[in-house]
């Protein structure tokens, strides 16, 4: 029963924790052995037959017959007397083999030999998990939320083993609840305290590659390549790509007839604009694409330090820049170049509408510009800054920024 009741707890193991046969069979062969190695002080004349189909073990010892009174290691040896009681036909100088029980051991043993097994299996699944996801750092998991904490969520994999997608991992707007599947990525592999840590991440550019990959065949087989990611979780997020057939569009591949591909992925990542570019090795061109979809007029490049000032009509300053700055700060991350935008005022042009500042002016002291009847810049300058003050309520300081802003669009 107690060799049921051993086998029975490392099948569980078995079944819960996936360990292959081998590796079963070798921790149970090592559990048993420290047990014989204790007890009889060697182990090498023991045979350990374990059968984990049938859910049984046998432990065979093996000891030469010798004459009654010269028997010096009776784990080594039996007496001829001992021997025949076996079996009659045995005489001195053959080998004798019987079987030993478990219950021979005793009760306090076999209960050391259930957690040695447990601890040795425990210690086994957790060196598996670690090897496991370390080889899968980058790969996108599909898990279930097991549980839902301020500061981190635990995903369930398709094997019951917890992952962590701590808070900072996690797009601003998501929210999980239990029971519900979600999608990341593996970023960090970790042993704490001799336990597998595995942190998944949503905000890591790779999420947003394995996404493209997971929707776009093309990417998924080679014939396009991802040359560049970068993101701002939740917001925007710029994709350059690459294709070496001349015949494949990589931006009309990716985004699909009527967007099919790319909704998929913007709605996993809480309604996030991306932006699909064709990559290029021309570092002007690839800095136009990268400020899509404003239309730039001119480029000047410092190569040596890595900076570019582009030229754009004023009604395109503002989607160049987008909110918060998004736009050009993505260009910027994605070119490696640091983009200064400026407006394309030409000589022949009448005026800028004043809302073409407001990247530079405040909307509410645009709102006070507009409630005197002055909605665009050279309606602005052509009045002191003294007149300005008394038929508005802002301050001087205020007068004198606005008014150097809106002059220097016309040197």
């Amino acid at each position: 029963m107690e060799n049921l009741n051993l086998i029975d707890t490392f099948s569980e193991f078995k079944e819960l924790k996936n360990i292959d046969r081998a590796t079963m069979m070798r921790v149970l062969e090592d559990v048993f052995r420290s047990i014989l190695l204790k007890k009889y002080e060697t182990d090498e004349n023991f045979d350990i037959i374990i059968n984990i189909d049938k859910g049984d073990f046998e432990i065979w010892r093996n000891r030469t017959v010798v004459e009654d009174d010269v028997i010096e290691n009776k784990n080594l040896q039996i007496t001829l007397t001992e021997a025949k009681k076996i079996d009659e036909d045995y005489e001195v100088g053959e080998e004798v083999t019987d079987e030993v029980k478990l219950v021979d051991f005793g009760r306090r043993t076999i209960l050391s030999i259930r957690q040695n097994l447990t601890a040795r299996i425990l210690e086994l699944e957790k060196d598996n998990i670690y090897t496991k996801y370390k080889d899968k750092i980058g790969d996108l998991i599909n898990g279930e939320v097991y549980q839902v904490w301020k500061k981190e969520i635990y995903v369930l994999d398709d094997e019951g083993n917890e992952l962590i997608l701590p808070k900072s991992e996690q797009i601003p707007s998501d929210y999980f609840r239990k029971g519900e599947n979600t999608k990341a990525v593996v970023v960090k592999v970790e042993m704490r305290n001799n336990n597998p840590i595995i942190i998944l991440s949503r905000i890591s550019p790779v999420f947003l590659e394995r996404l493209f990959e997971l929707e776009v065949p093309e990417i998924f087989d080679g014939l396009i390549t991802m040359k560049n990611i970068k993101r701002i979780p939740g917001e925007r997020a710029k994709v350059a790509v690459e294709s070496y057939d001349d015949r494949i569009d990589p931006v009309g591949a990716c985004v699909g007839i009527k967007g099919s591909r790319i909704h998929g992925i913007v709605r996993e990542l809480k309604n996030e604009n991306i932006d699909v570019i064709n990559y290029t090795n021309n570092t002007q061109l690839y800095i136009q694409r990268s400020l899509s979809p404003a239309k730039v007029n001119a480029i000047k490049l410092n190569e040596e330090k890595l900076k570019a000032e582009v030229y754009l009509n004023p009604d395109q300053v503002s989607m160049a820049i987008g909110k918060g700055g998004s736009n050009i700060k993505l260009a910027s991350q994605l070119t490696g170049y640091e983009i200064e935008v400026y407006r394309d005022i030409k000589e022949d042009d009448e005026d800028v509408d004043l809302d073409e500042f407001g990247d530079e002016i405040e909307g509410w002291v645009i709102d006070e510009l507009k409630a005197i009847g002055c909605d665009t810049a050279k309606s602005v300058i052509t009045l002191s800054a003294q007149d300005l003050v008394t038929r508005t309520d802002l301050e001087e300081e205020t007068v004198k920024d606005v008014l150097r802003i809106l002059k220097a669009e016309f040197e």
